[in-house]
């Protein structure tokens, strides 16, 4: 095990460029760094929030050797939502496959892992607790570090494990987190350091746009009940017959706060006064109005705090959006189209991760421990699960280093 002094050393020569990797790099865990050998930190990390089970094989040199996600649709869609007992048990199941198969992906024995990331907090706490188990059995075992990674924080620093460094965010940027459980406007000023500006005071967008594919009777495919209903959205269907549906309101205009119970309530009750089942073309109708209400709020929400900040002298020339929701290509459209509006002769960059990484998975998890190995900042074996915790309680910065990642 590596001391916290002789990481930092490392590091320092780690991110001092961008390093000529030897062909055999992936094989070793070694990159050359001014012609002299030097060793990487490799992250085995698992996540296991809410219902997908996840682990992957990072280094610090930003690659994703492997990256595993097994998905649990299947076993929830007859519930209408995920089923916390159901998804324990898959996750029991699946999380030692998932494991193995990270290990042997990324052509790494466990014994060449240097330390082990878990997501601590937020999530369903049964589902928390089968990949902390994981993650701290194997490294109790072997002698490893351990380190709790917030699930958020994770979405919001993907990006920098992510983009070309032409087009890695800078601090302070301003992070829209859209998920499931979520909908947060953030802030990021280190790897550790959060101000939350705005939060949904009732349902995360994510589990509205759920919740609005079940009534209009979405199936869930491969992608889960969101996904089907972008993509049922994005058909041709033309049917003159069906009655163009008036745009649903933004609620609390200039508040600084996102709502989208009304929003779910709105489609509800337009379904509920329709006399006749629905025609496709009419579900195709509502789908698409629900998804303009959806991304005008979060639009304006996101123009007005980058306002806001702008206000306070604070210079904000990144937004990075996360999570599962921003896999959505209509809202990303319409969140470029907002920020062009808003801001048309100095533009802001718009950072998505990949499309595979806006949804939860353990690579994120690994890059968001890595500057805690890297400067010696681990966690007790005996360290609880916080199924809720805010990110902005985030411990402080430990150092310089973290903005070198």
């Amino acid at each position: 095990m590596f001391s916290k002094f002789a990481l930092a050393r490392a590091f320092t020569s780690l991110s001092s460029r961008d390093p000529r990797k030897d062909p055999r790099s992936v094989q070793l865990g070694l990159f050359r760094h001014r012609g002299v050998p030097c060793r990487l930190f490799t992250v085995l990390a698992v996540e296991s929030s809410a219902d997908d089970t996840c682990a992957a094989v990072v280094t610090s040199s930003r690659q994703i050797l492997s990256n595993v996600v097994i998905k649990q649709h299947d076993l929830h869609e007859d519930f209408g939502g995920i089923h916390p007992t159901v998804a324990i048990e898959g996750h029991q199941r699946n999380m030692p496959i998932a494991v193995q198969r990270a290990l042997h992906e990324s052509c790494m024995s466990i014994q060449r892992i240097d330390g082990i990331a878990f997501t601590r907090g937020p999530g369903i706490g049964g589902c928390l607790s089968v990949g902390s188990n994981a993650a701290k059995t194997l490294a109790a075992a072997l002698g490893k570090p351990l380190v709790g990674v917030h699930h958020m924080q994770a979405h919001a620093l993907t990006p920098l494990l992510t983009s070309p460094p032409e087009e890695r965010p800078q601090f302070p940027f301003l992070t829209l987190l859209v998920s499931g459980g979520h909908t947060l406007l953030v802030l990021a000023r280190s790897h550790s350091s959060f101000r939350i500006l705005a939060n949904t005071v009732d349902e995360s967008v994510g589990r509205t746009y759920d919740k609005v594919a079940r009534m209009l009777k979405m199936p869930w495919g491969a992608r889960g009940p969101a996904a089907a209903l972008e993509e049922f959205c994005r058909q041709d269907i033309d049917d003159r017959s069906i009655p163009e549906i008036r745009p649903f309101s933004v609620p609390m205009p200039r508040q600084l706060a996102f709502s989208f119970s009304g929003l779910h309530s709105a489609v509800e009750r337009h379904i509920f006064r329709s006399e006749a089942p629905l025609t496709e073309a009419h579900q195709h109708a509502i789908g698409r109005a629900f998804q303009d209400g959806a991304a005008r709020q979060l639009s304006e929400k996101l123009v007005q705090c980058h306002s806001i900040l702008r206000d306070e002298g604070i210079d904000v020339r990144h937004v990075v959006v996360s999570g599962g929701v921003a896999s959505n290509l209509y809202l990303r459209a319409r969140l470029r189209d907002a920020l062009n509006d808003y801001s048309p002769d100095c533009r802001i960059s718009l950072i998505y991760p990949p499309i595979e990484l806006c949804t939860d998975n353990a690579a994120m998890i690994g890059w968001a421990s890595m500057h805690r190995f890297l400067t010696g900042d681990y966690d007790d074996y005996s360290v609880e699960l916080r199924s809720k915790w805010s990110i902005e309680t985030i411990s402080g910065d430990p150092g310089h280093l973290l903005d070198q990642l």
